[in-house]
Formats: C-alpha cells, structure tokens, sequence
C-alpha cells in the first residue's frame, strides 16, 4: 500500500457508498470545544462592543462589570481547546487540520475562480479554506490574549508600551469580527455543515459532493450510524 498525499496512515480501500447512510464527522468533545469557544468569543465580542461603541455602552452601561466579563472571557477563551486536547478525535483533527496537501492548492484556486463544482473542489475532513481559517482564528486569539494580558498588567513585559498593544488588540478585534461574521455567514448557508456541528453527523452524500477525499484517506475514522 501506498501514502496518499496529505495524509500519513496508508491508503485503504474506498468506502463503498451507502444509500441513505449517515457517517460521523465530529465526536462529543470536539462539538463541545467548539461550542464553549464559540460562546466566550461572543462574549468577549459582545462586551468588547459594550465598551467601546458608544451608542451600545450608554445603552448597557454598567462599564466596570463588563469590563470584568470581557477580561474574563478572554483569558478562558484558550481552555476549552487545552482541555478538549484530552480527546483522542480532536488531536486528530488538529493533525489534520495543520497539514495543508497538493489538492489544497487546487481548491483555493477553485475558490478564487469561484469554480464550486466538486472535481474542482477536492477536500479532505476539511478543505483548505477550513484549514486557513482554524490556523488564522488560533493565531489571532493567542495576539489577542497576550495583547490583553499586557493591557491589563502594565508592568508585565515594560519595553512594550500599553498603547501599542491596545492598538494592536483593538485592530485586531475588527479583524475578528468581520471574519467571524464570514464564518457564521458560511454555517447558515449550509444546513448538513451545521447538523454535523451539532448532531456530529453528517450525510454520506453531503461528504463525498464536499469532503471527497476523506472517505477515501480515512475510512477507518468515519462510522456509519444508519
């Protein structure tokens, strides 16, 4: 048996297509992961607009406490992902989700040419804009926490002046927000994508027009439910 490009584990036999059948995407710590992080980046959102847009934070007031819920929020927002680091399915994914494969590059220039049928669109479990998108989404929270670290303890690093990482915390911000937006955007617009999230099924039919090329490189990690 042979190595497939982007994948470590040896290339087995296809998975013979199931009429009807629902194959798992994501397991119960995965989701919760993904929920908790969820939950704290919109609070950290939320009351980052409490204290900062003006019209909200007349609206809301009560300044000191969300203060307290932003800081918080932000400093937990890493450890839902340390603790589900415990979960064998999550490091899994994180493997998989680090490892960018030849057919990546293809679907990013089926993206950039807007090109949406599947043969343009190869994937694995996730396709390379997911694969943007997690690395870019865990960067830019460790920026933020340290920015906000260095905010709330003056003294912490002293040859970094609280002004510069206010600025950088505060672009930053903006930045995740309209991303966040986008990614929201995208999980509304596909119905089986969110049930995946949230039952941690998926329809077979729905992987291999989306994720082809993960029930074929890891058959041993989708099980078929019905």
């Amino acid at each position: 048996m042979t190595s497939t490009a982007g994948s470590p584990a040896p290339t087995a036999a296809p998975t013979q297509p199931e009429a009807g059948g629902r194959i798992r995407r994501f397991s119960r710590a995965e989701r919760l992961v993904h929920r908790s992080t969820g939950l704290l980046m919109l609070l950290c959102l939320a009351t980052a607009a409490c204290l900062y847009i003006g019209p909200i934070a007349q609206l809301v007031g009560r300044r000191r406490l969300m203060i307290t819920v932003h800081e918080w929020s932000g400093l937990l927002l890493p450890l839902p992902l340390l603790l589900g680091l415990l979960s064998r399915e999550l490091r899994a994914d994180l493997r998989r989700l680090n490892r960018f494969a030849a057919y990546d590059r293809q679907w990013l220039r089926a993206a950039r040419r807007r090109l949406t049928r599947p043969q343009d669109r190869p994937a694995g479990k996730f396709n390379a804009g997911q694969k943007l998108w997690a690395g870019w989404i865990a960067g830019a929270v460790l920026v933020m926490t340290a920015t906000g670290l260095l905010m709330w303890f003056t003294g912490l690093l002293p040859f970094v002046s609280r002004t510069s990482a206010i600025f950088v915390h505060d672009c930053l911000a903006w930045a995740v927000a309209v991303v966040l937006a986008g990614h929201v955007r995208r999980a509304l617009r596909d119905p089986e994508a969110r049930r995946g999230m949230r039952t941690g099924h998926v329809g077979r039919r729905w992987a291999q027009r989306h994720h082809p090329r993960w029930l074929t490189e890891d058959p041993h990690g989708t099980r078929t439910v019905e």
